[in-house]
C-alpha cells in the first residue's frame, strides 16, 4: 500500500530535485536551516573569463615611450666627403749661385754655390749623389777624376763643420751611373741643401766651360733628376 507523504516531506523532494538541477549540494540540516548558497556556475565563470581576455586584447597598448631627445623617426647619416689622395710629386732639384755662375781667378778666392734637392712624395732614396763634371779647357794638360787638374771642389760637412775635397771630374766623356758610388739618404718630401765651393789653381788653364751637375741613385744606377747646367769661366 501507498505510503503517504506529507506535505514537508513532498516539499523537500522538489527542494532536493531543484538543487540537483541546479548544480547544489543539498536542501539543509537536520535541524531545519536555511541550505547553502549555490555555487557559482562554471560556465558563468568560463564566460566571464572569455570575455575579459577579449577585452583585454582588443584594447590598444600603449605606444612605446622614447628616450628623451630622440627622434620617433630615424634621422639618415650624413655622407662623409671622400678626400682624394695627393697629386704624385717627383725630386726636383736647383743650383743656386751668386749671379747665377761661376766667375773665378787662378789663384784667387773660391766661389761658393749650393745644390737643393726637394723630394716629392713618391719615392724615398738610400743614397742620392751629386756628381760634377767639367769638359777640359783648352790647354789643359790632362784629365780624370778628382779635384784639378787645375780646379779645387770642395763640399762643406755640418757634422765637423769644415770644407773637404769633392770628387770634380774633368773630362770630355759621360760617365754612366753604375759607375757611381756613395751617396745620402733622402727621405720624401725630405729637404737637403749641400755646400760647395770651387777654386782655380794658379797653374791652371783659363777659359769658359760649364759644369754639369748629375744626381745619382747610386743603389738603383740611375738618374733621379734631370742634369743641371751652371756656366763656368776662368780668367
Amino acid at each position: 500500500m501507498p505510503v503517504s507523504r506529507g506535505p514537508r516531506s513532498a516539499l523537500c523532494a522538489a527542494a532536493v530535485a531543484a538543487v540537483l538541477l541546479a548544480g547544489a549540494t543539498g536542501c539543509g540540516d537536520e535541524h531545519g536551516t536555511a541550505p547553502a548558497a549555490a555555487s557559482a556556475s562554471p560556465s558563468a565563470e568560463v564566460s566571464t573569463s572569455v570575455s575579459a581576455s577579449v577585452s583585454a586584447s582588443a584594447s590598444p597598448s600603449a605606444p612605446a615611450s622614447s628616450p628623451p631627445g630622440s627622434s620617433a623617426a630615424a634621422t639618415p647619416t650624413a655622407a662623409r666627403p671622400v678626400t682624394p689622395p695627393p697629386a704624385p710629386t717627383r725630386l726636383t732639384v736647383a743650383v743656386g749661385t751668386r749671379g747665377g755662375r761661376l766667375a773665378l781667378v787662378r789663384g784667387g778666392a773660391p766661389q761658393e754655390f749650393t745644390v737643393t734637392l726637394r723630394n716629392g712624395n713618391s719615392a724615398e732614396y738610400r743614397h742620392v749623389l751629386v756628381a760634377f763634371q767639367m769638359e777640359m779647357l783648352v790647354g789643359e794638360a790632362g784629365a780624370g777624376s778628382g779635384s784639378g787638374p787645375g780646379f779645387l771642389l770642395e763640399r762643406f760637412d755640418p757634422a765637423s763643420g769644415s770644407w773637404r775635397p769633392a770628387d770634380f771630374r774633368i773630362a770630355n766623356d759621360a760617365k754612366p751611373p753604375s759607375q757611381f758610388s756613395g751617396g745620402s739618404p733622402l727621405a720624401r718630401e725630405a729637404v737637403r741643401t749641400e755646400r760647395y765651393r770651387l777654386r782655380a789653381t794658379a797653374g791652371g788653364p783659363t777659359g769658359s766651360s760649364p759644369v754639369v751637375v748629375s744626381f745619382i741613385d747610386t743603389d738603383n744606377d740611375r738618374a733621379v733628376a734631370a742634369h743641371v747646367v751652371l756656366g763656368h769661366s776662368t780668367r
